[in-house]
């Protein structure tokens, strides 16, 4: 029987000229060479061929390669022995939270122009790279998730990079009640910040935060632009929460939003809701991270 690998791959700015929405749009600004379509058509040829090296790789080890599709729930290690993204960071990312507790090879498909830190492999690489790992001997990092419950219900227990809570108008003021080692603090901002070390060199260090070992199984959370308007003093704008210690905050609003690991995956808290951020007890293995754990995004 052979391996099974789970893989999942990105689509393209540039496909979108081939969507019926938007279509149009897309190939005007083709046509007239607008800057902003400008390196799309070469990320995508260089996807194409990463994707093209990779199904290649499958097939020439042998291994039973099965997408991730929208329906799929969880990849377990029952059914999979590796789960490969090819893209960057943002592909990782939403297969990471379908992946319970198999190893994920992320294979950066356009490095010249795709952020790829979670990536251990480049395009060129890949079937050394899957080799290796379905052998064991390509270097990981088992990194901390983070877990979020509203009123007790858990919405996901796998964060790996970070969540935005805020209201859903980025013009709108967020407010809320935040509660950290025994300070109860009421706040209003543009939201905050928090996750995991993994996340620490993305938003948290933009938002001010302190980039954390990759390892770490600390969360970090970072208030975004404070109001303070009689010149008070915020006591959490910036919080660690080590070990067991978890994040508890209580909306105070009625059009509330969660963004978890990005812009796709979005919950609603209602006014009044109490929110959980804990350490997730689903760790995630990243292979050959530690080679471009230096990287900064």
């Amino acid at each position: 029987m052979s391996l099974r690998i789970a893989y999942l791959v990105k689509r393209s700015r540039w496909s979108l000229i081939h969507d019926q929405s938007g279509a149009a749009r897309m190939r005007a600004l083709v046509r007239r060479q607008d800057p902003t379509v400008a390196r799309l058509k070469s990320t995508h040829e260089a996807h194409e061929r990463t994707v093209e090296e990779v199904l290649g790789a499958f097939d020439s080890l042998g291994v039973e390669a099965v997408p991730i599709g929208s329906r799929t729930r969880d990849v377990t290690s029952k059914r999979y022995a590796l789960v490969v993204t090819i893209g960057g960071d943002g592909t990782l990312l939403r297969a990471s939270h379908k992946v319970s507790d198999v190893p994920v090879l992320g294979i950066n498909s356009a490095p010249l122009s795709s952020v790829g830190f979670f990536c251990g492999v480049k395009n060129g690489g890949a079937l050394a790279a899957i080799e290796r790992a379905l052998d064991g001997r390509l270097e990981s990092s088992q990194l901390a998730r983070m877990e979020v419950t509203i009123d007790g219900r858990v919405v996901s227990s796998r964060v790996l990079n970070d969540a935005l809570f805020c209201h859903q108008s980025p013009a709108a003021t967020s407010r809320y009640i935040i509660e950290s080692g025994g300070v109860v603090e009421e706040q209003k901002s543009s939201g905050f910040w928090v996750g995991p070390a993994a996340g620490s060199t993305a938003a948290q260090r933009s938002a001010g935060g302190r980039i954390l070992p990759l390892e770490s199984e600390t969360l970090q959370l970072v208030v975004r632009e404070p109001y303070t308007p009689k010149g008070e003093r915020y006591r959490l704008l910036r919080v660690l929460a080590k070990g067991e210690e978890q994040i508890v905050v209580r909306s105070k609003m009625r059009d509330a939003a969660i963004f978890l690991d990005g812009p796709d995956v979005v919950v609603h808290p209602q006014f009044g809701d109490v929110i959980s951020f804990r350490r997730s007890r689903e760790p995630l293995v990243l292979l050959g991270i530690k080679s471009v754990r230096s990287h900064r995004r």
